[in-house]
């Protein structure tokens, strides 16, 4: 368990340095042209694509299949209780 969580803190370092670099070289006036070749910018998008499925796979591992962001306006199978609704069924035992 302590494994997973550490090659989970691994991908989120990996996946924040890759898109530090991104960030980093990408040119700030349009017609530039970019420093990295489209080879290792599509070496770079397949690192992120492995890096996200390996997190979706310990997420799962770590039972936190529900990691992924939600909208607010997005339908949830979640069902609320009302605590008011809730009564309590005396035991046989019960001397109320």
């Amino acid at each position: 368990m302590d494994s997973l969580r550490k090659e989970q803190r691994i991908m989120v370092v990996m996946r924040k340095v890759l898109s530090n670099i991104i960030k980093d070289t990408t040119p700030s006036h349009r017609g530039m042209q970019h420093p990295l070749t489209e080879n290792t910018i599509q070496d770079i998008r397949d690192a992120f694509s492995l890096i996200s499925s390996r997190e979706n796979e310990i997420a799962k591992e770590l039972g936190l299949d529900e990691s992924r962001p939600r909208f607010t306006d997005e339908v949830t199978t979640d069902k609320v209780v009302p605590i008011s609704s809730i009564s309590r069924t005396p035991k046989p035992n019960d001397e109320d």
